[in-house]
């Protein structure tokens, strides 16, 4: 053994007192990143303490996931180790990133049962580019409500235009997917689309304000609701004469035209799709989920049948289908 004024291991002796493998110990030495401090004069060699809290430096920046190159900058002290770290730590943020994208792409796959052909335009809305996302968006809400809508159709425009962050959460990019597929389909434009035609420009009675049939409903309702009103209680029965009342301006035609019309507005805007939109919108944006219009709107269709009957609501009837 060459003379050395500290103790010196054996590779097998750093291995025990590290839990090291000697395997790995000697891969790391080969690398140049254990260099023996000496060897025995059978040529084994041979490491001091100093080089055992080298391997504890190295295996922590390998555990890191530090590149090898790297680590031996760094125990060589060529490059900081703080500058390492922060060049790692972009590193795996973009990773990070990447990896976000696609355990959404794969939940949401999972969740809604998506075949191959579904996945894969799943995974094409994932990785739109901020200016493909707003084409995206633009596309969908010109369809909707026209290249040009007139107030308070651009109002409303604008309400429904989602705007994802460009580092959004696990929660934003699985609402984003759901509610991007969304705008691509046909039947749910074409709902938006019914909705809107009742607040366009020009279809309302002149001095009544254009408040909204669902906000008109559930502001009349909500007492009912607050209390535990049933729809078909003689009570419930002041409160529909009141929300037909309210919403005649809206309606137009005789009480049985109303009842009718009010009938099947209630089951439009009852569409699970539209409050669905507006729950991932919310998510999108970063906004207060919005409170649900579905129990007010129930309730007011439940009102009417034990009121006016089956038949006298049917949206059918109303149609002349």
């Amino acid at each position: 053994m060459d003379d050395h004024p500290l103790p010196l291991h054996s590779i097998g002796e750093l291995s025990r007192r590290t839990g090291t493998p000697v395997r790995t110990i000697r891969f790391y030495s080969d690398q140049g990143l254990l260099p023996p401090t000496a060897r025995s004069r059978s040529g084994h060699r041979l490491y001091d303490e100093e080089t055992a809290e080298r391997l504890a430096l190295v295996r922590t920046l390998r555990e890191l996931g530090i590149d090898l190159p790297a680590v031996k900058k760094i125990v060589d002290r060529e490059l900081a180790l703080p500058e390492a770290a922060a060049a790692h730590a972009k590193a795996l943020d973009a990773q990070i990133a990447v990896l976000r994208v696609r355990r959404a792409v794969l939940a949401t796959a999972a969740r809604q049962g998506t075949g191959a052909e579904e996945i894969r335009a799943l995974h094409q809305l994932a990785n739109l580019s901020r200016g493909e996302r707003k084409s995206l968006v633009d596309e969908f809400l010109t369809a909707v409500f026209g290249p040009e809508p007139g107030l308070p159709l651009a109002g409303v425009a604008r309400t429904l235009t989602p705007e994802l962050p460009d580092e959004p959460d696990a929660a934003q990019l699985r609402a984003w997917l759901e509610l991007a597929a969304l705008t691509r389909d046909p039947d749910f434009r074409a709902h938006l689309r019914e909705l809107g035609q009742e607040i366009a420009p020009g279809t309302g009675t002149p001095g009544v304000p254009r408040r909204g049939l669902a906000a008109t409903v559930r502001e009349v309702v909500a007492p009912a609701l607050a209390t535990g009103l049933a729809p078909d209680s003689p009570r419930a029965g002041e409160i529909l004469t009141a929300l037909l009342a309210r919403c005649a301006p809206l309606l137009g035609g005789g009480e049985a035209d109303r009842v009718r019309e009010l009938a099947a507005r209630l089951e439009r805007y009852a569409d699970p799709r539209r409050e669905r939109y507006l729950r991932l919108l919310a998510v999108v944006n970063g906004w207060p989920p919005p409170g649900s219009p579905r129990p007010a709107l129930t309730w007011a269709a439940e009102a009417l049948r034990a009121r006016h009957g089956q038949e006298a609501v049917s949206p059918r009837s109303a149609t002349g289908a």
